[in-house]
């Protein structure tokens, strides 16, 4: 017999939900995948342990008792995982993903800051783009991700299943260099075509400056001279005077303030941003589960950079 946990995991969730729709989205895979592994399921014990006739799905006589069984070794399982990866978080890094310019930018300062309030905390970062970090969250190939929260939720994350904290509240803003009398080489303001610094079509951030130039004249204005999903990559060209650019203020703090960068614009073209950590719930590893409540009880200075 060849079993696989992961099908034991779907049988229990299925007994728990009695549907396969909600048990594929509980389990983060589509409908078809899900019914697959059930059926394999089946075939590995050699019955038939749901009863697809009936609405909501039900379980057969064999199906009952397996799930005792199912449930106890998954329970023994995590049990013993939890054991063997050891329950002192002090001797176990936990494995963060982040978006580019938060790990460039915003963790160091983050992490040293949460770590007045929580001691130690051994971690291994790990720099993405936002959609593969989410995607790395859903597989449970991490304990955390540091993302952006996106307010027009195309790839907003199921808050049971994936819980955060808000730790950050920021903005991007538009920047470029001076010129000789300090003033902004490529102002928004006025009617000339402006060189644009621009992110890549699949970027988050991308996306957050294009629902600000949505319906707005400027954006035919516009000429993109320069195309990366990375903000260090947009803050780069934007030295060497090539153009301006949306930027995550966290980013350019100390250009703003030497006078290396000025703002192309005032706030009204700014754009909000949310930082907020989040963990899969249906990953339980002592470490991560430790932190979570010691989280809960920091006051909310700890957590926000």
């Amino acid at each position: 017999m060849n079993l696989e946990t992961k099908w034991l995991e779907d049988f229990v969730a299925l007994a728990n939900t009695r549907s396969f729709s909600t048990s594929a989205r509980q389990r983060h895979v589509t409908q078809p995948a899900f019914s697959r592994r059930i059926r394999s399921l089946e075939q590995a014990v050699g019955v038939t342990l749901v009863d697809r006739s009936t609405t909501p799905v039900g379980l057969t006589p064999e199906g009952q008792l397996f799930l005792v069984t199912a449930r106890n070794l998954v329970e023994q399982l995590n049990e013993c995982l939890g054991h063997l990866r050891g329950l002192s978080m002090a001797n176990e890094a936990l494995d963060i993903v982040a978006a580019h310019s938060l790990a460039l930018a915003f963790y160091p300062q983050w992490i040293s800051r949460l770590q007045q309030g929580l001691g130690e905390l051994p971690t291994r970062l790990v720099a993405m783009n936002v959609g593969d970090a989410i995607h790395v969250l859903r597989e449970g190939n991490c304990d955390l991700m540091l993302g952006y929260y996106d307010p027009y939720a195309s790839m907003q994350l199921d808050s049971e299943a994936f819980p955060s904290f808000s730790i950050g509240q920021v903005k991007m803003i538009p920047v470029c260099l001076p010129d000789e009398q300090g003033e902004p080489r490529f102002p928004l303001a006025g009617s000339e075509p402006i060189p644009y610094l621009a992110y890549t079509q699949g970027a988050f951030l991308g996306r957050s400056v294009r629902m600000l130039l949505k319906n707005d004249p400027l954006r035919l204005r516009l000429r993109t001279v320069y195309e990366t999903a990375m903000a260090e990559g947009l803050k780069g060209m934007m030295l060497q005077g090539v153009g301006m650019a949306w930027i995550p203020d966290f980013c350019i703090r100390e250009e703003l303030a030497s006078g290396r960068l000025v703002r192309a614009a005032d706030s009204a073209w700014d754009v909000p941003l949310e930082i907020r950590l989040y963990r899969c719930s249906l990953v339980h590893k002592p470490g991560v589960e430790k932190l979570w409540r010691q989280m809960m009880k920091l006051p909310r200075d700890f957590l926000q950079a």
